[in-house]
């Protein structure tokens, strides 16, 4: 995540998020703290796996407290291991306390899902499968989930609804059948969009071909019908397969001559990576 990004969209979350935590003061370290000490503290990594997102952990702090400095021994995509010092923040112990939680929540979730990216997608590594994520992330945190899928190994979807036409089963009600939504979807999107459609059968499948959708989600089918539907589109459509895909699933997939694979699981179903702040000592 660069800084221009920082500034312009990640910040505002940020924020929202330390006042979420700070709604009037830290009473705890304004008790123990009357006045600023400079001090330093040590971030500890307690289990192996992929780190993501230390800009953003820096940035909490310096949000607090311009003058606070952040330094790392690592960088963000690098694999750690249980026990690294990953680095160390200096500055006025009272920012160190109150900017704590709130760091660690974005460090360990955004490590999390990067970490589990890293898994999916060396399962895939063999094929010419891209690994995809969906919109299914933590409200208002979607740019930093997003953004720990790329560093973790995977693709990212659509940003948001305003990023690409993905009709869906609901899309498809609306509009009253497959072929009528992919002809709405081409008269009202510009054209330099392309359309995707979800389909659940073969024959929405044969339906979407014949209304010319540029892209065809298989979504829940089994195995087999993923195998018909594949000839059934012959190379005339990319394709996307989704739907309860997994970890422990997706080797399933490498047999299918398939272009994108989503999983949601991704960034919903991430265990954080368990990191600390630790040793905190005065410097004067």
């Amino acid at each position: 995540m660069n800084d221009i990004t920082m500034q312009l969209v990640a910040d505002k979350y940020i924020k929202m998020a330390l006042e979420e935590d700070i709604t009037s003061e830290d009473v705890s370290t304004n008790a123990v703290m009357k006045e600023r000490v400079q001090g330093r503290v040590d971030l500890i990594c307690k289990e192996d796996g992929i780190i993501c997102g230390l800009n953003v952990f820096a940035r909490v702090f310096t949000m607090l407290d311009p003058s606070t400095k952040v330094d790392f021994n690592v960088s963000d995509g690098e694999s750690v291991k249980k026990g690294d010092l990953l680095g160390y923040v200096t500055g006025d112990i009272r920012v160190l306390l109150s900017g704590e939680r709130t760091a660690l929540n974005y460090l360990q979730r955004m490590s999390g899902i990067a970490t589990i990216t890293k898994k999916t997608a060396e399962l895939l590594k063999e094929t010419s499968i891209t690994l995809l994520d969906t919109r299914k992330t933590t409200p208002c945190m979607r740019v930093f989930e997003k953004y720990a899928v790329a560093v973790g190994g995977g693709r990212n979807h659509r940003y948001n609804l305003s990023d690409g036409v993905l009709l869906k089963d609901n899309h498809i009600g609306a509009a009253g059948g497959v072929k009528e939504a992919i002809k709405a979807a081409k008269a009202y999107a510009p054209f330099v969009r392309k359309v995707e459609i979800e389909t659940e059968t073969l024959e929405q499948v044969k339906e979407a071909m014949e209304a010319g959708a540029d892209i065809i989600m298989l979504d829940n089918m089994d195995h087999d019908t993923m195998k018909e539907a594949c000839k059934i589109i012959d190379g005339r459509a990319e394709i996307e397969v989704s739907g309860n895909v997994t970890k422990e699933n997706i080797e399933k997939m490498k047999d299918l001559p398939v272009d994108y694979v989503s999983s949601g699981a991704l960034t919903h179903s991430a265990p954080i990576l368990d990191l600390s702040l630790k040793n905190l000592r005065r410097l004067v």
